[in-house]
C-alpha cells in the first residue's frame, strides 16, 4: 500500500469537516509518524512510481492536497502561492478567450487578467459582483467566469448558487476564489463551480508564516491539467510550506469560529461608532448582500472593511494608533491585522479611508478597546 493510499483509506467518510481538518492528510500505516513530516527531496530511487518531485509530487504536498480537496469536495492541486494557482487556471485558456471578472476582486487576479489582455491573450469583461443578470449572460459567452465571494475588500456576496447553476459555454471554466469564505463556510464545487481557489497563505495556514495556494477541481481531468501547468511552470509548493500549511489547517475550524464570532461583535460596534461612516460585513442586516450571504454562507467570515471619517489621513492615523492590532497586509491569521487598502498600488480606486480589518483570535474586548482608542486618537490627530 502506498503512502497516499494509506491516507485515503483513513477517515474518507468523516461526518463533519471540523473532524476532517484534524484527521485528513495522515499516514495511517502502523509505525508511521502521526504527522506527515517535511519531505526535503527532489528525486527518488527509481522503480516505485516517483522519480522527480516537480513531476510526481511528495508525500508532504499530497497531505495538503488531500486535506483541502476533502474540504472543497474535489481533487486538489497545491501550488507555491495562491497567485500561482490562479495563473494555472488562466493558463488553461486559449488565445482570444473571453474572461469575465468581478469589478471588485483580489488585485493579483485583476492584474494578471489585465496583463494578459495587454499582450493579446484574452479580452476582459468587468462585471459588478451583484449584477447577476450580466453574470448569467457571461456564462453563455465567456471562456473563464471568475467569481470571488465575498469580494476583496468590499465584501460583496455574489449569487454564486444561481450563477454556478446557469448553462455555460462548452469548455468554459467557472472558478470561485473561496479564500475569504473558506471551505468551512462555502463549497463552490457543490454548487456547480469547476474549480475553487484557496490562498493557503491566509486562513488555512493561519499563522502568517508561509506562502502557498491550492486549486481544487470538481473533475479529475481538470485537476490533471492544472497539475501539468504546475509541472511545466515549476510553481511547486515548498517542503516547509506544505508542512506548515497542514499543521495550521488542523485548527482552522476553531480559529474561524472564534474569529468570525468576534468579527460580528466588532462590526456591530463599529456600525454605531461616531467616527466610522461605513461598515461592510456580510453578517450585518444592513449589508447590501446580506440576504445572499445568509442563504449561501455557513458563517460570515472574519474580515470587515470600514471607512473612518475624515479621509485618508484619518484612516492612516487609526492604523498607527493601534496597539494590539497589527498594521500589516494579508488576512486570515491568528493575529488581527489592518491596512488602508487605497494606499496599495492598484487599489487607488477604493474609498480613500477604507480600512480592511482581519479579525484574529485575540479577546474581542481587547480588540474593541484598541479600535475605540485608535479612532479617538485619530479624531484628536486630525482636528
Amino acid at each position: 500500500m502506498t503512502l497516499k493510499n494509506a491516507r485515503e483509506d483513513g477517515l474518507r467518510h468523516t461526518a463533519s469537516i471540523e473532524s476532517w481538518v484534524v484527521s485528513a492528510g495522515r499516514d495511517r500505516r502502523p509505525g508511521s509518524p502521526l504527522n506527515v513530516p517535511p519531505w526535503p527531496a527532489s528525486n527518488f530511487v527509481l522503480g516505485d512510481g516517483r522519480a522527480y518531485s516537480r513531476d510526481d509530487g511528495t508525500p508532504g504536498w499530497e497531505a495538503l492536497e488531500e486535506l483541502v480537496g476533502g474540504l472543497e469536495g474535489g481533487t486538489a492541486v497545491a501550488f507555491a502561492s495562491g497567485m500561482a494557482g490562479i495563473a494555472a487556471i488562466f493558463d488553461q485558456l486559449p488565445t482570444g478567450a473571453i474572461v469575465a471578472l468581478p469589478d471588485d476582486c483580489y488585485q493579483g487576479a485583476a492584474g494578471l487578467a489585465s496583463a494578459g489582455e495587454r499582450r493579446g491573450r484574452w479580452s476582459v469583461q468587468r462585471i459588478a459582483v451583484t449584477d447577476t443578470a450580466r453574470w448569467l449572460e457571461a456564462c453563455a459567452t465567456a471562456d473563464l467566469i471568475w467569481l470571488e465571494s465575498p469580494s476583496n475588500p468590499l465584501l460583496t456576496v455574489a449569487d454564486v448558487d444561481v450563477i454556478c447553476a446557469a448553462p455555460r459555454k462548452p469548455g468554459a471554466i467557472l472558478a470561485v476564489d473561496n479564500t475569504f469564505a473558506t471551505p468551512l463556510n462555502q463549497r463552490p464545487l457543490a454548487l456547480g463551480a469547476d474549480v475553487a481557489v484557496q490562498s493557503v497563505t491566509k486562513f488555512i495556514g493561519g499563522h502568517s508564516d508561509l506562502l502557498a495556494g491550492v486549486v481544487t477541481a470538481r473533475e479529475a481531468s481538470v485537476a490533471a491539467q492544472l497539475r501539468m501547468s504546475r509541472e511545466l511552470t515549476g510553481a511547486t509548493p515548498g517542503t516547509l510550506e506544505a508542512f506548515l500549511a497542514v499543521r495550521g489547517a488542523r485548527t482552522l475550524a476553531l480559529r474561524l469560529e472564534r474569529a468570525q464570532h468576534s468579527a460580528m461583535t466588532l462590526a456591530e460596534r463599529l456600525a454605531g461608532h461616531p467616527h466610522v461612516s461605513v461598515v461592510r460585513y456580510p453578517g450585518l442586516p444592513s449589508h447590501p448582500t446580506y440576504d445572499a450571504a445568509r442563504r449561501q454562507l455557513r458563517g460570515f467570515g472574519s474580515v470587515i472593511s470600514f471607512d473612518a471619517r475624515g479621509g485618508a489621513a484619518s484612516a492612516d492615523a487609526v492604523c498607527t494608533g493601534l496597539r494590539l492590532i497589527q498594521h500589516a497586509t494579508s488576512l486570515g491569521a491568528v493575529e488581527s491585522t489592518i491596512e488602508r487598502r487605497a494606499s496599495v498600488p492598484g487599489q487607488e480606486h477604493l474609498p480613500p479611508s477604507l480600512l480592511r480589518l482581519s479579525v484574529g483570535i485575540e479577546a474581542v474586548g481587547d480588540l474593541w478597546a484598541d479600535l475605540d482608542q485608535a479612532l479617538l486618537t485619530m479624531l484628536e490627530a486630525t482636528t
